[in-house]
């Protein structure tokens, strides 16, 4: 088991597009495996992409409602009713925020051995896979609050309010 440290806020990977990946081999297997044994490693996880690891890679993994899986390459399709609730991040540990997202996902992608794959989730699954696929476009969620909401996560990111990321959020 290899449960690798998750990158933190500030740390540019983050904010890196993911390049899409176009080789499936060993090293991606052992990449999709790295990535599972980091979301399993501790409770409550529900989703690991590559760039939370420092790989720039379009690989992520989800455990979420009584689905586990990867997907690597994903897009997706996105319903127009939504859905509100508190959201966290492993990458800024500690901190939830009330976060807007689509009730519906399907994400379409491939697997380690470059099979098609599509996942198809609503309410948690929704907004786990939407979270992910974002980490993959350089993306954290508090960049989709708005307002004050927006406004109270990051005076709680900039006076460094988050939890130590060994607490295993």
């Amino acid at each position: 088991m290899t449960m690798r440290p998750i990158r933190i806020i500030g740390d540019p990977v983050l904010r890196t597009p993911s390049e899409p990946v176009t080789s499936f081999d060993a090293e991606l297997r052992a990449l999709v495996q790295d990535l599972m044994d980091t979301l399993l490693g501790a409770p409550g996880r529900a989703g690991v992409a590559a760039p939370q690891i420092g790989v720039n890679a379009q690989v992520f993994v989800y455990d979420a409602d009584g689905h586990r899986g990867h997907l690597i390459n994903p897009t997706l399709e996105l319903s127009e009713e939504r859905q509100d609730d508190d959201e966290g991040c492993l990458s800024i540990p500690g901190l939830y925020f009330p976060t807007q997202r689509a009730m519906h996902a399907t994400a379409h992608g491939v697997d380690q051995h470059g099979q098609p794959l599509t996942i198809t989730g609503s309410g948690f699954l929704a907004r786990a896979l939407q979270h992910e696929t974002d980490h993959l476009h350089g993306r954290l969620y508090v960049d989709t609050l708005r307002g004050d909401t927006r406004r109270r996560a990051l005076r709680e990111i900039r006076a460094g309010r988050f939890d130590s990321p060994s607490r295993g959020r």
